[in-house]
């Protein structure tokens, strides 16, 4: 809650005097100025939120005044006190949004209390509604600024995808040209890769069939088999030599690697 400043302005002294021991018992911090010059002054100084000013003043009327403060100061709630003569010269000042009420002299104590009420009430509002445009404003930086990193996020990914497509694509077209069978097999007894020197070498009927997804057990003769468990695996430091229809061929057996499962098992087999 800030605080609730108050200026009256006018030349005569008694008329300020009597508004301030009128507002007093309120509690609102109360300014003084006996002319518009020096209201802005005040204005320069202090944050004001309410302002009584007398319309009929030398050198700036009220309305002159307030319209000056309301360029200056706009969030501020502006009020003129005048007699009802005057009304007609305060008129087209209400109807611009320079002057937010018109007070009337003589007053009438209770109603110009809660005039004044209603002017920091309003006062607050204005004051509530730019702070939650503030935040909303900030809410909205932070939106664009998360959004515009998660569209980076998903770019590098994708960038990353499409680098990890091609070197699939390369290791695929790499790994088919080979001189040699290569197999993997799975730790479901599956044959997950299969390139076409194996397909051709492990044929039956010489169609060359693709291997993948069939089980290694259905495939591979069985002494080969029997070197894809891992306690064969870890005992292999050379190649060995199988029988595979009808031809000696040398077959290496190796683990995939750390990255993958630990009983998947990757053969490479050279039918000379």
């Amino acid at each position: 809650m800030t605080d609730k400043t108050i200026l009256l302005v006018d030349d005569e002294e008694n008329i300020t005097s009597a508004l301030f021991r009128l507002l007093r018992r309120d509690g609102y911090k109360i300014l003084r100025a006996n002319s518009g010059k020096e209201g802005l002054e005040l204005l320069a100084q202090q944050r004001v939120g309410v302002i009584i000013s007398d319309q009929r003043m030398p050198g700036m009327t009220g309305t002159e005044f307030l319209t000056k403060v309301r360029e200056i100061y706009p969030d501020t709630i502006r009020m003129v006190l005048s007699g009802y003569t005057e009304l007609n010269s305060v008129t087209d000042a209400i109807n611009r949004g320079a002057v937010y009420k018109f007070l009337t002299k003589p007053w009438e104590d209770d109603l110009l209390r809660a005039n004044v009420e209603e002017a920091f009430q309003r006062y607050e509002m204005k004051l509530e509604k730019m702070r939650l445009t503030h935040e909303l404003l900030q809410a909205n930086d932070e939106l664009k600024r998360i959004n515009q990193e998660l569209e980076q996020r998903v770019e590098r990914k994708a960038g990353e995808i499409v680098h990890e497509l091609k070197t699939l694509q390369i290791s695929k077209a790499a790994l088919e040209i080979l001189p040699v069978a290569v197999i993997g097999i799975d730790g479901d007894g599956l044959i997950v890769i299969a390139n076409k020197m194996a397909s051709r070498l492990f044929s039956t009927d010489g169609t060359s069939p693709s291997l993948l997804g069939a089980a290694a057990s259905t495939v591979l003769p069985a002494d080969m088999l029997a070197c894809v468990s891992p306690e064969h695996r870890q005992l292999q430091a050379n190649a060995q030599t199988f029988s595979v229809a009808g031809r000696d061929v040398r077959c290496w057996c190796r683990s995939m690697g750390a990255s993958s499962h630990a009983n998947d098992t990757l053969l490479v087999i050279d039918a000379g």
